[in-house]
């Protein structure tokens, strides 16, 4: 990985690369309506969601206390005092291998229903949480 693409990365609490991701709407990842909803569709298909949801509600500005989170895991940070689960003495905790497990059991559902360019998108935002840590 080179400086600049080092630089572009937000790594969150789990290992997601909240840069690459198609929900992460901070400055100077700002995503247009249509974009929004093309995720939306898109997380739909995979199986992450039930139903299509709206541009406002499929967009993501980072992760807080008070987000929902299968895992809690900016709320375990937050009370460790960790930025990172990587940086706690725990890590890997059973909370976070089940997290990996997780996410790595979409990966085959996202490699049918995506194009080549969103599964790459994907992955690097989603699938490479422990190469991230």
């Amino acid at each position: 990985m080179d400086k600049k693409e080092a630089a572009n990365r937000i790594i969150a609490a789990c290992g997601n690369d909240c840069a690459a991701c198609p929900r992460y709407i901070a400055h100077p990842y700002e995503k247009t309506e249509d974009e929004l909803l093309h995720t939306a569709e898109l997380w739909w298909k995979i199986g992450y969601r039930d139903h299509i949801v709206s541009a406002e509600e499929i967009s993501c500005l980072g992760c807080r206390p008070e987000n929902w989170c299968r895992y809690q895991i900016i709320k375990c940070c937050e009370d460790r005092g960790v930025k990172t689960c990587a940086e706690c003495m725990e890590y890997p905790c059973e909370n976070m291998k089940s997290c990996f497990e997780v996410t790595k059991s979409f990966e085959p559902k996202c490699r049918q229903v995506c194009t080549d360019e969103e599964y790459e998108r994907l992955k690097k935002a989603f699938f490479e949480k422990e190469k991230n840590l």
